[in-house]
C-alpha cells in the first residue's frame, strides 16, 4: 500500500489524493503538521531533504516528493494522461503554469490568510503583490477554459486536477471568483467526477 505524507489543507497534497481516489488506489494518509515543523524533522528530511510535503512512499521503491512528480507516476498509463503527444504537451503546459504562476500566488496568499491567520494589515504589500499575480493567473485560466469543458482534449486529465486544487479554494486567500464564469463552471465539472472528494477528505 502507498503511504502519503501530507498536510490536509495543502493543495499540492490534495492533487495526489484526488489522483489516488480517482484511480481507486489504496493508500495510508500520514499527517505531517507543517505549522509545527513536522516537515523539518530529521525523520522527515530523510524522506525528502527539501523538507516539503507531499511525499509518496512507494513500496519496494522509496520516497517520491513533489506533487506533479507523484501524480504523473500514479497516473502513468491511465485515462488521466492523454495518449496523443500534443495533448500530453498541453497537459504539461498547464501543469507548469500552475506551479510557476498560480500556486505561488493563490496558494501562498491562502496559506498566509487561511492557515497562518495573517491579516491584510500584517501582510501589507506582500499580499497586494500576491493578489495581483493571482488574479493575472486566473485571467489566463479563464481564457484557457473559454469554449472548453476541460483544459485538454475535452476530457478530465491531470491538468484539471493540478489547476483545480488551489483554484477552487482561492476564496480562502481573498480571491473573488465571481467574475470568472468559465472557471466556476469548470470547478463544478471537476467536483462532479465520480470519485471526487473535498480537500478536507484524507
Amino acid at each position: 500500500m502507498y503511504r502519503l505524507f501530507d498536510y490536509l489543507p495543502s493543495g499540492n497534497g490534495y492533487k495526489c489524493r484526488l489522483v489516488l481516489k480517482h484511480l481507486q488506489l489504496a493508500y495510508e494518509f500520514i499527517d505531517v503538521d507543517i505549522k509545527s515543523g513536522g516537515s523539518r524533522t530529521p525523520e522527515f528530511l530523510a524522506k525528502n531533504p527539501n523538507g516539503r510535503i507531499p511525499v509518496l512512499e512507494v513500496p519496494g521503491k522509496g520516497y517520491l516528493p513533489e506533487s506533479h512528480a507523484i501524480i504523473a507516476f500514479l497516473a502513468d498509463g491511465t485515462d488521466l494522461i492523454p495518449e496523443e503527444a500534443f495533448d500530453r504537451g498541453r497537459m504539461w503546459q498547464w501543469m507548469c503554469f500552475e506551479q510557476y504562476n498560480l500556486e505561488p500566488t493563490i496558494g501562498t496568499a491562502r496559506f498566509w490568510v487561511s492557515t497562518l491567520g495573517k491579516t491584510r494589515n500584517e501582510l501589507g504589500e506582500n499580499l497586494i503583490e500576491k493578489k495581483k499575480g493571482g488574479y493575472a493567473a486566473l485571467d489566463v485560466l479563464e481564457e484557457g477554459l473559454r469554449g472548453r469543458r476541460y483544459l485538454v482534449a475535452e476530457r478530465y486529465t491531470l491538468a484539471d486536477i493540478a489547476l483545480f486544487a488551489y483554484t477552487h479554494v482561492a476564496h480562502e486567500g481573498g480571491f473573488d471568483l465571481a467574475p470568472y464564469p468559465n472557471i466556476r463552471g469548470w470547478c463544478d465539472r471537476v467536483a462532479s467526477q465520480p470519485k471526487w472528494q473535498p480537500i478536507t477528505a484524507k
